[in-house]
């Protein structure tokens, strides 16, 4: 049987023992504790708590932070509104900055009024399953399969499906969150800032009509707006026309004025502006 002296001297070790371990983690937070400054939690508090990353931070908690440390602007989040930037920036006592703006574009035009099948797909509706197990049946093995993936993935509600099949993104509501480029099985989405007007709506990599075989308004490689646009601006690559986006500043309407199938364009707005008839009549 085990005295009562017994039990009170475990009791008086185990007690000791304990206040001194905690005495040492309290010791131990206080020379190691790393300050936050209760600043971060009031900006997150505004920001709108997509999580998105499109301002190029892991989430809005981050990019509060790095606001308040003063790495990020809070133009830098594509989400908010003008005003809600402006909230931010008085709150941290900084400058709101300049956003800017990027927004996904979509390389193709080939919906299916212009881009033939060579057959029919019948299995699971989504883009990602068409191009893993037939291609999708589409002519062109690079063009739109047309099932909406990225309209499904995208967070905001930017992307909606045209008569033809086509993605079109509305830059108004877009934030250049990534979520399209990842769901399109073809890579066919690109971010871009919307300063950008010149794209190449188009990923084939057939020669002359070979290309525009398989889609009417396919890069045929003819050179033309090579030619036509600030020297280096536009080359061509594999037989598609590529445009160098680090000279921005040289891009001119005059590139796309003689490309006989509208393959490549000028946007001031929407995905897709309405620009193929007049080039197809105006080209040379």
């Amino acid at each position: 049987m085990v005295s009562a002296s017994t039990v009170l001297l475990s009791v008086v070790i185990l007690g000791v023992f304990s206040a001194a371990f905690a005495g040492f983690i309290a010791a131990a937070n206080a020379k190691f504790k790393v300050f936050e400054d209760p600043r971060i939690d009031g900006v997150r508090e505004l920001l709108p708590g997509a999580d998105c990353g499109a301002c190029g931070e892991a989430g809005c908690r981050a990019f509060a932070a790095a606001v308040v440390s003063g790495t990020q602007q809070p133009a830098g989040c594509t989400v908010m509104t003008e005003d809600d930037r402006h909230e931010v920036a008085a709150f941290v006592g900084v400058e709101a900055g300049q956003a800017n703006k990027r927004v996904a574009r979509l390389l193709c035009a080939g919906g299916r009024d212009v881009a033939p099948y060579k057959g029919r797909y019948h299995g699971v509706q989504s883009c990602g399953a068409a191009a893993a197990v037939t291609g999708g049946g589409k002519a062109c093995s690079w063009g739109c399969l047309g099932f909406a993936d990225c309209a499904v993935a995208c967070t905001f509600d930017a992307i909606t499906m045209s008569a033809a099949g086509l993605p079109v993104v509305d830059v108004d509501k877009c934030t250049a969150c990534d979520d399209c480029v990842e769901a399109c099985p073809l890579g066919l989405f690109v971010l871009m800032p919307v300063s950008s007007h010149l794209v190449v709506q188009c990923k084939n990599l057939l020669n002359g009509d070979a290309a525009t075989a398989v889609c009417s308004v396919a890069c045929n490689a003819c050179a033309r707006c090579v030619a036509d646009a600030a020297p280096g601006l536009i080359s061509m690559v594999s037989g598609l026309a590529v445009i160098d986006y680090e000279r921005i500043e040289r891009e001119n309407p005059k590139a796309i004025e003689r490309c006989p199938t509208g393959a490549i364009v000028w946007i001031e707005g929407q995905q897709f502006p309405q620009l193929f008839d007049s080039v197809g009549s105006e080209a040379a």
